[in-house]
């Protein structure tokens, strides 16, 4: 296409999750209540970890990050949806999607690792006991939260980079309500060889390369487990490790279905679907997976229960 016939598109329509009118009010209620218990659960989570002086360990400050990331990348994406649904014209600015675009790698690719990283500290728990108060020391633990944070955003950073660099002018109308990889592909009208091949390494090698870190570790965590003698012990010290095994079940199930496909109408259609359950259906479900499977964490809130009942 010659320079003068093409047009330079300033702004992008995200198309949704469907073009019927009728749904739309009902799906911006959805939403919002399923938000607002993402970010009801994911603060207190937050806020009960900082303030109970029982769960000042290692597992529970990676699990207020887990909380915080979750929050973050529902965050980046829900606000620009909700309106989107009782909006006529659904437009996001160039740049607005760029900046969600960033925002949205850096912070998935974040929580690979901080879920890699409370896999290490279950390993050292279980595995280590006797090692776990020197080997996970508060330097180590913010050590195991900087680098998933710095590596993430440095990622998207990248990505975003190679998605600047090619050329919009034609259609501008994104089939997804967020600024994703595939339906972004499909629009541009310049060579998207380099930018879909970096897709593909930094989707492949982060998800095997964190999930395979999180088997292996399992796999030791395993062996240390039925080596326990009574069932008891063992039961316990399974159940330390559950509500995890829950959340990266989740989590990594969808994203495989996400990511590992070339783009195509088809596997952008299948995408939007597959996306809802870890960019909403996960945040939502972690803060209840990590409460009701956790003798801790229900402690906790039982004594701030009490506390609110005691002061009324």
């Amino acid at each position: 296409m010659s320079k003068k016939n093409s047009t330079v598109v300033t702004e992008f329509i995200l198309l949704g999750l469907t073009d019927r009118a009728e749904l739309q009010p009902v799906l911006f209620v959805v939403f919002l209540v399923i938000y607002l218990v993402t970010a009801v659960g994911n603060m207190s989570m937050i806020l009960l970890i900082w303030s109970d002086s029982r769960l000042h360990t290692p597992m529970y400050f990676l699990l207020s990050h887990l909380s915080f990331v979750d929050l973050s990348y529902a965050t980046n994406i829900t606000p620009q949806m909700l309106v989107n649904f009782l909006s006529k014209r659904k437009t996001i600015s160039v740049t607005g999607c760029f900046i969600q675009f960033h925002f949205f790698i850096g912070l998935v690719i974040t929580e690979y690792y901080l879920l890699t990283a409370m896999a290490f500290d279950r390993y050292m728990a279980i595995c280590k006991p006797l090692l776990y108060g020197s080997k996970m020391s508060r330097n180590v633990c913010i050590i195991l939260v900087v680098i998933p944070y710095a590596y993430g955003f440095a990622n998207g950073l990248v990505q975003t980079i190679l998605m600047v660099c090619l050329s919009f002018c034609g259609p501008n109308e994104i089939n997804h309500f967020y600024c994703a990889d595939p339906p972004l592909l499909v629009l541009a009208c310049s060579d998207t060889y380099v930018k879909e091949t970096a897709m593909f390494v930094v989707a492949g090698f982060n998800l095997t390369c964190s999930l395979a870190m999180i088997l292996i570790s399992y796999i030791f965590i395993f062996t240390a487990i039925l080596c326990i003698q009574s069932t008891e012990g063992r039961h316990k010290a399974f159940s330390t490790c559950g509500s995890h095994l829950t959340a990266v079940t989740i989590f990594y199930g969808t994203l495989f279905c996400m990511h590992l496909r070339p783009p195509s109408e088809t596997s952008v259609e299948q995408g939007k679907i597959v996306a809802v359950f870890y960019i909403f259906v996960s945040p939502m479900l972690n803060p209840l997976i990590y409460s009701l499977r956790n003798k801790d964490v229900k402690e906790a809130i039982k004594k701030v229960i009490q506390k609110k009942l005691f002061a009324k």
